[in-house]
């Protein structure tokens, strides 16, 4: 038996809840899946992964086998990287998923910026806005707004505060009912940013006073902030969204502020990636590259 290789089928086999899924992962046949595992349970002499037709389950023991032999596997990757990569010129691959909007405007070009810094590095990105998980997907950096991490194998970085601001395009400001504080919008149609932490729950602040809303969700509700941008130009109603997405249609006249007696509070953006991957010169860096970027 290569002991080394049976672990690290068996981890893949618990992490992707597949003997099929691992096969594919590992670029291995379903029945050297199989046999990697049954060696190694001949080997432990307990069972560590229950099989039926239609299922798996993982035993007690499994389980904790797991555990200790992901830690072992990822220092082992850990020592790997700290020789593999140079200190004075970076190479090698970085995977990094963002959000859809934000990665357009503000992530990518810094990324393109970071190539250009560190030619040997290769870039895969994936843009969605959706939550990915980056054990399972081998995401190196995932860019992900606030939010208390519930992966306890995870880490984050705050890389900077992202102000907010209430606004709708003139069109529509000029055949709306007049909106003069944070109550008046239960007569506007707000346009919801639906992956928000609290997507109809818009808290709103002056020097005396905090107002916190309830909102019924307008005519569209969207996951993709681009596509809400798109919508408030389009005259359709209210959006309450990142500063930076807009301020190009601020400056403009295409958007208008509203409410600008009010405050609502800033969403941090955060860098996330796997606890095994802190001492990682690479990530590091480009996790310093991001955080020096200006998105004031």
């Amino acid at each position: 038996m290569d002991k080394f290789r049976a672990i690290t089928v068996f981890r893949r086999v618990i992490e992707l809840g597949s003997f099929k899924a691992a096969a594919e992962d590992l670029n291995l046949s379903k029945a050297a899946v199989s046999k990697n595992i049954n060696e190694l349970e001949n080997y432990l002499k307990s069972p560590l992964i229950i099989r039926t037709t239609r299922r798996m389950n993982v035993t007690e023991n499994g389980l904790r086998y797991y555990n200790h032999v992901r830690n072992i596997l990822d220092e082992m990757a850990n020592a790997d990287l700290s020789i593999l990569e140079d200190t004075q010129q970076l190479r090698g691959e970085l995977r990094i998923s963002m959000p859809m909007s934000f990665g357009l405007e503000t992530i990518n070009p810094a990324v393109c910026q970071f190539m250009k810094l560190y030619p040997q590095v290769n870039i895969d990105v994936l843009m969605s806005d959706q939550y990915v998980n980056l054990v399972d997907q081998g995401i190196d950096i995932a860019i992900r707004g606030g939010g208390q991490l519930k992966d306890s194998s995870l880490r984050s970085r705050k890389l900077v505060e992202l102000n907010r601001v209430l606004c709708a395009s003139p069109a529509y400001i000029e055949n709306a009912p007049e909106l003069l504080e944070p109550d008046d919008l239960s007569f506007h149609n707000c346009l919801i940013y639906s992956l928000s932490l609290s997507p109809t729950n818009w808290v709103f602040k002056n020097e005396n006073e905090i107002r916190e809303l309830n909102l019924l969700a307008g005519s569209y509700v969207v996951n993709n902030g681009l596509a809400l941008k798109q919508a408030a130009l389009a005259g359709v109603g209210v959006i309450l969204t990142p500063e930076i997405l807009v301020r190009d249609e601020l400056e403009a006249g295409k958007l208008l502020r509203l409410l600008p007696a009010w405050k609502v509070d800033a969403h941090a953006l955060y860098a996330v990636y796997p606890y095994h991957r802190e001492t990682s010169h690479k990530i590091r860096t480009f996790i310093d590259f991001l955080s020096k970027l200006d998105r004031k």
